[in-house]
């Protein structure tokens, strides 16, 4: 006799399960997110079936596990092998994730021209049609003779062919179109996603073929689908960026086979995406000149240094409660170094209106940047232009004073090589420097805020 289904009430973001409603999540803390679905008891068909997919593996004594490198694909994009470590590597479960339309599926058919020159790749669509894929790789000139285009949706089927063709590389495109049968929920609800992952999972690591997987974003910018689909994987992609620009950051949220701090940037074009094998350059490109408001900053990014321009603006309020706002910078910090300015420096700031915007679409969490900020906000105070050859970066602390951050030397070496002459770090940064010289650069020490602009303009 057939077990009865059983309704569950299910957090569509973590996945938490309750046997009743309630209006907050006790897993998550989420208010709105537990929605009604069946549950039915797991059939001994669906154990089987679970089992095909992967290979019952036994105890191994450690001595006799092999400690050799893992074997690494190279994409043919430098920016995107720096992301995940130095390559695609064998065996491995990768998410790509981001808004609608910024590039996922772009960049998948770009790298198969590269990769297809060798090896075999399967590409499976659950949200195009082939011919239309065709039209789309024909515009990105993807030819390769090695690449199979495969439209389904059905988990189980895909794995049965993945098994059958033995591509060395699958994609894919997107993970909440997939549907498991033995499930009744609908595609892209928390259950089906979770369980297509797994078998997505359990399939790469039993034929040991790396599987890129393209994930969408819910209305939040965070990936959709529960909070268990990013413990799965061993790689977790992150696309950056405005539509409506053309620069991309290709972010590495989690990664188990190299570091989470490198970035990879991208220019969208009407060709596909372009690496920007200079992003400071490129950052800095059209930045005014003798204007208030506008400082440069080095930020490190894993072990790639970066020039951004930040720019301010302070102007009067037309109401009672100035407003402030940010874009590509934290608000709660904007409102924590205006504080500084005004308790410590003795600039005010509390009947203007302010404004940061970190130009080019970028995302800046690092202390270091306090510092630009800080300059941007009083050079439109005080309606005095920086000069455009300095470049500024330090951590502003609660009294007042320039805390020192590391890696000084790769941001003053980045700044000389654009043709920056002046650098203005917190004096005791100056240490870390171990009396290294750089060649057509002055290194200025500023011990608070005042002296900082005063070498700065």
């Amino acid at each position: 006799m057939a077990a009865k289904t059983k309704i569950v009430y299910q957090c569509t973001q973590c996945g938490y399960e309750s046997p009743k409603w309630t209006g907050k999540c006790p897993d998550c803390g989420e208010w709105n997110t537990l929605l009604e679905m069946a549950k039915e008891p797991v059939s001994p068909q669906r154990t089987a079936i679970a089992r095909s997919v992967g290979n019952i593996s036994r105890p191994t004594p450690i001595r006799e596990i092999s400690t050799t490198e893992e074997h690494r694909y190279h994409t043919g994009l430098s920016e995107l092998d720096r992301v995940l470590g130095g390559g695609i590597v064998k065996g491995s479960l990768i998410l790509i994730s981001g808004d609608p339309g910024i590039g996922k599926s772009t960049i998948l058919l770009q790298i198969c021209e590269f990769i297809g020159r060798e090896l075999r790749i399967l590409y499976v669509s659950g949200e195009e049609s082939a011919r239309q894929i065709k039209l789309r790789a024909s515009r990105l000139g993807v030819q390769s003779p090695n690449l199979k285009i495969l439209t389904e949706t059905d988990v189980q089927y895909v794995v049965e062919q993945i098994r059958g063709e033995s591509p060395d590389l699958v994609m894919i495109d997107s993970i909440q179109t997939m549907n498991h049968t033995e499930l009744t929920s609908s595609p892209g609800s928390v259950t089906q996603v979770r369980e297509c992952t797994n078998t997505m999972m359990r399939c790469a690591k039993a034929l040991d073929i790396p599987i890129l997987v393209v994930g969408h974003v819910n209305k939040d910018g965070a990936i959709a689908g529960p909070k268990v689909l990013e413990h799965i994987v061993d790689a977790v992609l992150l696309f950056e960026g405005d539509r409506q620009m053309t620069y991309r950051i290709l972010r590495a949220v989690k990664n188990r086979y190299g570091s989470t701090n490198e970035i990879g940037v991208f220019d969208m074009g009407d060709n596909g995406l372009k690496q920007v094998e200079n992003p400071s350059l490129a950052m800095l490109s059209g930045r005014p000149k003798d204007v208030s408001g506008s400082c440069v900053t080095a930020v490190m990014e894993g072990s790639r240094p970066l020039l951004a321009e930040i720019q301010g603006l302070a102007t009067t309020s037309g109401f009672g409660t100035p407003r402030r706002m940010s874009t590509g910078f934290d608000n709660n910090r904007m409102a924590l170094i205006l504080a500084v300015l005004e308790k410590r420096a003795g600039y005010y700031f509390s009947n203007l209106d302010t404004y940061i915007n970190v130009v080019g679409g970028l995302r800046l969490e690092e202390p270091a940047v306090d510092l630009a900020v800080a300059m941007a906000l009083i050079s439109s105070l005080k309606d005095t232009p920086i000069r455009e050859d300095t470049v500024v970066f330090g951590e502003i602390g609660l009294t007042g004073e320039l805390r020192s951050i590391s890696r000084s030397d790769l941001r003053i070496t980045e700044a000389a090589r654009l043709g920056f002459r002046r650098c203005i770090l917190p004096y005791h940064g100056l240490k870390s420097l171990n009396g290294k010289t750089f060649e057509g650069m002055e290194v200025i020490g500023a011990r608070n805020l005042r002296q900082a602009f005063e070498a700065a303009v």
